[in-house]
């Protein structure tokens, strides 16, 4: 299995250290598999959260708003609604090709408004994954610049 994608979040509550990391992986082609482990210990190292899912992409959506609506209502704070105007692909993995899109649209000009829509994401989903295929959110039409520790190196290059 490849992994494609990893997020790792922390935060710490009173003096309980909580864990989540979110992995897609692929057999080769689009993601199929989505892992989410939960953790979060006393400063003695006693467990208070422990646990793992195994979903298919296509359910994650599904199963993220089934544990948000549960959660919610067993701490006893209510039920978030979602807007129906959510955009379809929110919160999906990104593909490569997409990636590559993405690049080619913002260098041929497109606005991050057009490329929410024709994306299915919102704009600030937009604003966030052109940086990591190195583009300037900041500069449309642009590269992000080369950091000046990578300038020497690649000067250095014929």
């Amino acid at each position: 299995m490849t992994i494609i994608q990893e997020h790792r979040t922390e935060i710490r509550s009173g003096d309980i250290q909580y864990q989540v990391a979110v992995v897609t992986r692929s057999d080769g082609g689009e993601p199929d598999r989505v892992t989410v482990t939960v953790g979060g210990e006393r400063p003695d190292g006693e467990p208070v959260v422990d646990g793992r899912l195994e979903l298919e992409v296509a359910s994650v959506a599904t199963v993220a708003e089934l544990l948000d609506t549960s959660l919610r209502t067993f701490a006893g704070g209510g039920t978030r609604r979602r807007s129906r105007g959510r955009p379809a692909q929110q919160g999906r993995p990104w593909t490569d090709e997409m990636d590559a899109e993405l690049e080619a649209r913002w260098l041929d000009g497109d606005s991050i408004t057009d490329l929410a829509r024709h994306f299915a994401r919102t704009p600030g989903g937009i604003r966030a994954r052109l940086p990591r295929v190195g583009c300037d959110p900041e500069h449309p039409g642009n590269h992000l610049p080369t950091p000046p520790s990578l300038r020497e190196a690649e000067e250095g290059v014929d």
